[in-house]
């Protein structure tokens, strides 16, 4: 039957289980250090715990499942339709009470994430009818908040610049910033583990499911942003995620949707990819993401790395001394598919070494999978006991157990306050690069050209921010006192679009153009071309990719920002305009499109005023 009501705001455990398990965390909070296990007085108390669990209740301690709805209790009808299709449940309520999942994971299209009140309260009424149930526990709330180009939580919550973007800033206070403040305002919500940030170090410029997701191409650079975002994260009290082990940088392939190879040596892997990791653990990174990619040279068995006991146990565990939580990403991914049935994965995760099973694509299979496989002698109940007291301490770490709720009323004091905002803004304006600026074009000068057109690509804004670029670009322009027109030709525009804009460039001073992951021969290369062709100044700004300057060669000026949400778009229009200089460098080598052995730009190149 369909439960009523709405999640209160205050800590409603009922005071018996709370004491226990008040006194459980309070000596458990410093079990581990640096990731690595250490023995504590806590871990008899938390095994104490785990011994008075049913079978059923252990299994579900170890998924992390997706589920529809603002609240835990009354979502709207759509949300209770797509749940009883997916998970055979109303509500996450019901979910928590079925399954007795240890984790739940917010995504902005299942409508976890409205407004932060109102994720505050989602949290806290998950909390509560997991409290509810015998021998209940708290849920370790996550979420994908990259920042940049991957965000779960958008407006009015504080969006920074993403990952390559802080790669281009080199400022490892500023990645630690963005940790402590978007750690703080996830806390505040009531999510407490954060699928970031991206440790792959992104070497190939094709690499479709990464890209600006990570710091940059220079392993050691971006091993000193990822560690201090670690550290922002978890001073904030959330636990950080280093992903995609054993690194996701070097593919051409979406693993969403295929099976990426990885072709490194080990030696390359050990210079290249495991530096961040490497890094993470030392900063004492609270989660590991596994990635769904074959690295034969890790293992030539031909499974994906989330499911290598050699990857996971014997490298990341055994190797590089890693105790603790190792998280899979989702599992209804096809780069985790191909090889075996849903079925299966969830059992060979857990031999391989992985403690939470992230987003099945169904949790009633993969869930009776994992209760089979130890009925029937494959998994022991022992190994399960492993991963359920590895997350009960990150949950007695973070304060779980102690304090499940959050102060929903109260969120306003800490979620997208000005002072945080400011912090975004100043941090952008840090990162946006001029690659190139022949003659001096920039900075434009609003007396010497006062009419702007502002065209391009339109992509959906990431995040929940504003969009689209094209307009937020035209309205930042207009309040730094130029006129800018607004007229968006999008990703691939057509003869005819892009004749509209080179009629309307005629009548302007100059034109900004977006681009966004531009290819020889594209619309979008025609557009630019074409306005270029009308002898005004053109400047192009690149909102996703740097690599598009390399197929733009008559352009006279080229920034890029590496993501078009607001925050790094309204700091592109000061540095057009001149308000504050181009401080950013390349975090990545942009190849010559002709031949791309040979780069065009290096790392750290960038121009200023």
């Amino acid at each position: 039957m369909h439960q009523t009501g709405t999640g209160s705001t205050g800590n409603t455990a009922r005071p018996s289980r709370r004491t226990v398990l008040a006194a459980t965390a309070g000596v458990t909070a410093t079990v581990t250090v640096g990731g690595t296990a250490h023995a504590a007085p806590g871990d008899k108390k938390l095994r104490a715990l785990i011994s008075g669990m049913t079978l059923e209740e252990k299994v579900g301690q170890l998924f992390v499942m997706r589920v529809y709805g603002h609240s835990a209790t009354a979502p709207d009808q759509a949300d209770i339709d797509a749940n009883l299709k997916e998970i055979g449940v109303r509500t996450a309520a019901e979910l928590v009470a079925r399954y007795r999942v240890g984790g739940i994971i917010y995504f902005t299209w299942a409508h976890n994430t409205r407004d932060p009140r109102q994720i505050a309260e989602l949290s806290n009424g998950i909390q509560r009818a997991s409290l509810q149930q015998p021998r209940g526990l708290p849920v370790l709330i996550a979420t994908d908040q990259e920042h940049g180009a991957v965000c779960r939580v958008g407006k009015p919550a504080t969006l920074f610049p993403g990952a390559m973007a802080i790669g281009a800033g080199r400022s490892r206070t500023d990645a630690r910033t963005l940790g402590r403040i978007s750690g703080a305002e996830l806390r505040a919500m009531g999510i407490r583990q954060d699928y970031s940030p991206d440790a792959d170090v992104n070497v190939n410029p094709a690499n479709p499911v990464i890209g600006v997701r990570s710091f940059g191409a220079d392993p050691q650079a971006v091993a000193g942003l990822v560690a201090a975002e670690v550290k922002g994260y978890q001073a904030a009290g959330v636990a950080a995620t280093a992903k995609h082990f054993p690194g996701h940088g070097d593919t051409a392939v979406d693993s969403h949707f295929g099976f990426p190879v990885i072709t490194h040596s080990r030696e390359l892997w050990e210079k290249l990819d495991a530096v961040p990791f490497r890094a993470a653990i030392s900063a004492g990174i609270d989660s590991v993401m596994t990635a769904h990619i074959q690295f034969p040279a890790l293992d030539d068995s031909g499974d994906p790395a989330t499911l290598s006991r050699p990857v996971l146990t014997g490298i990341l565990r055994g190797e590089l001394g890693y105790d603790g939580v190792v998280v899979t990403d989702s599992l209804g991914m096809q780069g985790v598919r191909t090889k075996y049935g849903d079925d299966r994965v969830p059992v060979l995760a857990l031999k391989a070494g992985v403690d939470q099973l992230l987003n099945p694509p169904s949790l009633d299979v993969a869930w009776n999978a994992v209760l089979r496989a130890v009925k029937e002698g494959e998994l022991t109940e022992a190994r399960l006991d492993e991963s359920i007291l590895r997350i009960l301490r990150l949950k007695s770490r973070l304060g779980l157990l102690e304090r499940p709720y959050v102060d929903a009323a109260g969120v306003h004091r800490t979620v997208g306050i000005p002072q945080h905002l400011d912090t975004a803004d100043r941090i952008a304006e840090r990162t946006t690069t001029l690659l190139v600026n022949e003659g001096r074009l920039l900075p434009l000068s609003r007396r010497t050209h006062p009419r702007l057109l502002v065209v391009g690509a339109d992509p959906a804004s990431p995040s929940g921010t504003t969009g689209p670029p094209t307009g937020v670009l035209a309205a930042a322009l207009t309040e730094l006192g130029f006129t800018a027109t607004a007229l968006p030709t999008g990703t691939a525009p057509s003869d005819a679009t892009v004749a509209k804009a080179v009629t309307a460039a005629r009548d302007m001073d100059a034109v900004v153009v977006a681009t966004y992951n531009v290819t020889a021969g594209s619309g979008q290369q025609m557009l630019v071309e074409r306005l270029v062709g009308t002898g005004r100044p053109v400047v192009a700004i690149a909102v996703r990719n740097p690599y598009d300057v390399a197929v733009l060669p008559s352009v006279k000026s080229c920034l890029a920002t590496y993501s078009w949400t607001d925050v790094e778009l309204r700091a592109a229009a000061r540095v057009v305009a001149g308000r504050v200089g181009p401080r950013g460098r390349l975090p990545v080598p942009v190849q010559r499109a002709d031949d791309p052995a040979q780069v065009l730009y290096p790392i750290g190149h960038g121009l200023t005023y």
